[in-house]
């Protein structure tokens, strides 16, 4: 029963494989070639040659022994597609034009997505909302009349002296608003954290104003363009939420503000063709609510 089927790149490599596995030379075997092998084209398609090897004194032996793993790793190694392969020259160039092709194409497609998101980013940066003109307070200030001996005047002044603080009052009227404008050394004591002291005198002045008044004025103080300042601040909050509630999906609370301040927010985002405001709560409480419509 000494018999060895083996598998090589060629008959050749076969044989010796099998005779070294039966320990015997050439002359004392017989050898059966069962297949042939072929080298394919560049190593694609390859086949390998499988002999059937039988000792001479055993040659009617059917028995067929494995391969051993130190076989399969030579056969392995010595496969065409695992070792070098020459190309010729216009095969070779063919793949050089290829990938020459691939890479121009790889480069022109980033180069086009990059133009993409840049048009992107850019329409989202364009893409800001304001108020309108009629809708700032400047605009409904340019309307008003210069007055001297109003009444809340002579109201901010006590409570100026109170507070021990150098200021100035300039007041403007008309129907439906009142607005003061305060100059002097301690603007910034008045105004206070985040325009906290200015909105609560502005809060006792509306009172005073309105204490015997048939029908409501508003009442607006400022303080070194405070007022114009924050409405810009705000118009770019209300930009940036309105954008975030866009990507996250998620609304938005905003702090408590005053009414003007409200009124800014919803002026700035009523023509957005995404998002929607509302108010919630009671003053001085009141919250602004960014959402998708």
């Amino acid at each position: 029963m000494r018999s060895s089927e083996k598998w090589g790149v060629d008959v050749d490599t076969a044989v010796n494989l099998a005779l070294k596995d039966l320990k015997l030379t050439r002359d004392e075997v017989e050898i059966e070639v069962l297949e042939e092998s072929s080298s394919g084209f560049l190593g694609i398609g390859s086949k390998l040659a499988r002999v059937r090897v039988t000792a001479k004194e055993d040659k009617n032996s059917n028995v067929k022994e494995k391969a051993t793993f130190d076989d399969i790793d030579a056969i392995l190694a010595s496969l065409p597609e695992n070792s070098a392969q020459t190309l010729p020259d216009e095969v070779r160039a063919e793949y050089d034009k290829f990938e020459a092709e691939e890479r121009e194409d790889a480069r022109a497609r980033e180069k086009a997505n990059a133009k993409s998101r840049r048009k992107d980013r850019d329409n989202r940066k364009s893409r800001k909302y304001s108020l309108s003109v009629e809708d700032t307070m400047l605009y409904e200030v340019k309307k008003l009349d210069p007055v001297e001996g109003h009444p809340v005047e002579q109201f901010l002044r006590d409570i100026a002296d109170k507070m021990g603080v150098d200021l100035e009052f300039s007041v403007k009227a008309g129907e439906e608003l009142v607005f003061v404008e305060i100059t002097g050394k301690d603007t910034g004591t008045i105004i206070g954290k985040r325009g906290a002291t200015l909105d609560a005198v502005q809060c006792l002045a509306s009172y005073v104003v309105n204490k015997e008044n048939g029908k409501y004025t508003r009442v607006i103080l400022d303080a070194e363009n405070y007022r114009s300042k924050r409405e810009k601040t705000l118009v770019n909050l209300a930009n940036r939420l309105a954008g975030k509630v866009e990507r996250t999906k998620k609304s938005v609370t905003l702090e408590p503000m005053n009414p003007y301040e409200r009124k800014v927010i919803h002026c700035t985002l009523q023509n957005h063709p995404k998002v929607k405001t509302r108010s919630e709560g009671k003053d001085p409480y009141r919250k602004v609510i960014i959402e998708l419509k």
